[in-house]
């Protein structure tokens, strides 16, 4: 009898959706809201799938610089705001680039820690190769985190569960860029079968304070320092 292509032999799978500099720094060219506060949840859930050993599906959006720069302005190949957040990545790491293919080896998981697949749709299931991974990949959870819930989150997380995934949404890990349609987005995947938790409930609590990339002075520390002396 063949094996599954993908087995793991952790329980947990991680999956992490557009963390890129364009999505998470105060200067990238479409910030989340409460930047962050999402951010500083990631860095606590990377750090946790480091320790634990849990496996990493990574998916990065790239945009064609050819494209409608009107429409889609940001993470464009090659540019600074398309690079990934760099505690994003694990020490064995595998990258995949949107070239059409659905080929990778059987032994995945078993070499690499985290797998990398550039997308060029919002939907990850229409790349072919990310779509085989994640519809073979066995595992008793799928845990999410990234940006944007809108588009990216909700498309692959409504993915999973027509796949008879088990998901669990970092709620507190998972950024928007509008208030209203990320409440709707959320409404939809908990009605399929979602979960939604906070990130202590999985990874427990930290007293990480900064999130290390973004430069702005929130995320430094420097609005609360200022708040503080001023008292």
């Amino acid at each position: 009898m063949m094996r599954p292509a993908l087995t793991l032999r952790r329980r947990r799978i991680l999956i992490d959706v557009g963390t890129q500099r364009d999505l998470f720094t105060a200067d990238g060219k479409a910030c989340i809201r409460n930047h962050r506060r999402v951010l500083a949840n990631i860095r606590r859930v990377m750090a946790w799938a480091r320790k634990e050993h849990i496996r990493v599906i990574s998916t990065v959006r790239i945009f064609s610089p050819a494209g409608n720069w009107l429409s889609k302005p940001y993470c464009v190949a090659g540019t600074e705001g398309a690079r990934k957040i760099r505690y994003t990545f694990l020490a064995r790491s595998r990258a995949y680039a949107s070239d059409g293919y659905t080929d990778f080896p059987r032994d995945l998981f078993e070499c690499y820690d985290q797998v990398i697949q550039e997308i060029r749709s919002d939907d990850p299931f229409e790349e072919p190769r990310a779509d085989r991974i994640l519809s073979e990949v066995k595992a008793t959870d799928f845990l999410v985190i990234g940006a944007p819930i809108e588009t990216s989150v909700k498309f692959l997380v409504l993915g999973l569960l027509l796949r008879r995934k088990n998901v669990i949404v970092l709620a507190d890990a998972v950024g928007s860029l509008e208030k209203h349609a990320s409440e709707i987005a959320l409404r939809q995947m908990q009605a399929k079968g979602a979960k939604l938790l906070d990130s202590k409930a999985v990874v427990g609590v930290s007293h990480l304070k900064k999130v290390g990339i973004c430069s702005c002075d929130r995320c430094q520390g420097r609005l609360l320092k200022a708040a503080a002396e001023a008292d």
